[in-house]
């Protein structure tokens, strides 16, 4: 005699069906692998990441004690220096090829001879030949470790380079390094003083066979729009009406190439020569005749970004020790949503047709 309940001939409802194979999983997440070998092939399937019966078994426990020698480096796979056959897509020189951003600290020397180590960010790139796979990243960060105790020159910077270049077997390499760099600045008449951070950034290039040093410098000023100052001048006189010319903060990058057997340009010189060119830098420490005198130096130098351009231009000319050099303005508008921008370059170091989109936002200063 056969008994038939209700429930025997009732299917199962999706959210019995889902309870179940988490309840399997559960299950799998305990079990050992002679345990899941023994399950059903059609159960195995459920499991995520199902593997075979005769797969493996791997230990989970990191080997603190292990030791690698030199056979076993050599073992080791290197698919960066893989044969040409390896390449993926066009078989083409790359300019550029190797790490961004590590960072470490370096000491630098200022102009008043004493030392600073300052936190610097490296890039370092050499060109890959066309019928090579890659490079090992790796080698860059360890030639340029063996330099960095060294207090920074550019002599220092282009052994790294050296190294790195003879590591990886290119024919061009370029090392830049990007810091802030602190100057205590007085301020205008109070008497007292604060320091101000220079983004600089250092480049060694070496292409075709031929080294440049190139030094970057953003300096941070304000300008006092002439046309605008004249305007409420004109409200002033004509009409005895209130009125304030807009200015704005403006920053110029200028980047110079270094003159071989010129002399060192410190960066205090270089800070200095925009400063002579526009002396409306901003300001650190500030009291109310401060305040005013600021006020009355921008009067006394209102300046257009085609202005600004072409009196750095001016103070680069007149230093034996640079060479070519570009100066980048960008007048940050009070007046307009938009900025008013300059580029000006001299000699072919820095002459572009085409400029990165965001060239002139890298610009914009926050403090």
């Amino acid at each position: 005699m056969n008994i038939h309940t209700p429930e025997l001939d009732q299917q199962p409802t999706d959210r019995q069906a889902a309870e179940a194979l988490a309840v399997l999983r559960r299950w799998a997440v305990r079990a050992t692998d002679t345990e899941i070998a023994s399950l059903d092939p059609e159960l195995r399937a459920l499991l995520p990441e199902a593997r075979p019966v005769d797969y493996p078994v791997l230990s989970r426990i990191y080997p603190s004690d292990f030791a690698v020698d030199d056979e076993y480096r050599a073992d080791l796979p290197d698919l960066q220096n893989g044969p040409a056959s390896l390449i993926k897509g066009a078989k083409k020189q790359i300019q550029h090829v190797g790490i961004s951003n590590f960072r470490l600290p370096i000491r630098y020397r200022t102009r008043g001879k004493g030392e600073m180590t300052l936190e610097t960010s490296v890039t370092g790139t050499v060109s890959l030949d066309a019928d090579k796979k890659g490079i090992n990243m790796s080698r860059i960060m360890r030639s340029f470790y063996k330099h960095a105790d060294a207090t920074f020159s550019f002599e220092v910077i282009e052994a790294a380079l050296d190294d790195y270049k003879t590591d990886l077997e290119s024919f061009d390499a370029r090392i830049q390094m990007r810091l802030s760099y602190p100057v205590r600045v007085e301020s205008l008449r109070s008497g007292l003083s604060g320091y101000q951070y220079y983004d600089i950034a250092l480049e060694l290039i070496e292409q075709n066979g031929v080294r440049r040093k190139i030094v970057h410098l953003d300096y941070v000023y304000s300008s006092t729009c002439p046309c605008s100052l004249e305007l409420s001048e004109h409200a002033r006189m004509m009409r005895g009406q209130l009125a304030t010319p807009h200015s704005q903060r403006s920053v110029a990058r200028v980047s110079v190439v270094l003159e071989p057997g010129q002399g060192c340009l410190w960066f205090e010189d270089l800070i200095a020569l925009c400063r002579a060119a526009v002396p409306t830098e901003t300001q650190v420490m500030v009291k109310r005749e401060d305040e005013q005198a600021f006020a009355e130096l921008n009067a006394a130098n209102p300046i257009f970004v085609e202005d600004a351009a072409r009196l750095f231009c001016q103070q680069m000319q007149n230093d034996p020790r640079i060479g070519d050099f570009r100066v980048i303005a960008s007048h940050q508008e009070s007046l307009h949503s938009h900025d008013a921008v300059s580029v000006l370059t001299e000699g072919p170091t820095f002459a572009n047709a085409s400029l990165d989109p965001r060239l002139f936002a890298s610009l914009f200063h926050v403090g």
